[in-house]
């Protein structure tokens, strides 16, 4: 933005409250925010020549930001994604980690489970166990949602 378009800078105050709090012209205010987002512009400069301070303008600016991002680009999601690879077979839901896991003996072969998990940051985890180590897994996921 060049220094001829600031020309409706200091901001217009619009209403003083009580207490002596400001309100300024809605679209001036958005277009020293804008400003404030061009390359190379100091927030403190504008700041100054705007009339406001610059700690209140820093606030602006990130409110604006926040409020135009993306929902994607939000706070990292609580929860990790689980994938039950094999048809059949199931990992139960994880326990709380006070409460003991009962293991059922069987004379039947152990069938293998494979467990896949992608974590918000990228990483993907794969785990195969025999279906009696379901305790494991049950702890590995808690853990996962855990963090």
């Amino acid at each position: 933005m060049s220094q001829n378009d600031l020309s409706f800078l200091p901001l217009r105050v619009t209403h003083v409250g009580v207490g002596g709090k400001r309100s300024f012209d809605p679209m001036d205010k958005r277009r020293l925010i804008e400003a404030c987002l061009q390359p190379g512009a100091s927030l403190s400069g504008l700041a100054l020549r705007a009339g406001v301070n610059a700690n209140q303008l820093r606030k602006w600016v990130r409110l604006h930001q926040q409020s135009n991002a993306p929902v994607s680009e939000g706070l990292p999601c609580a929860f990790v994604p689980v994938v039950a690879i094999d048809d059949g077979t199931s990992v139960p839901a994880a326990r709380h980690a006070r409460e003991p896991e009962r293991v059922h003996l069987s004379s039947r072969v152990p069938t293998p489970v494979r467990l896949a998990a992608q974590l918000p940051n990228g990483v993907k985890l794969e785990f195969e166990c025999a279906a009696g180590d379901t305790g494991l897994l049950a702890a590995l996921v808690a853990a996962l949602g855990a963090r």
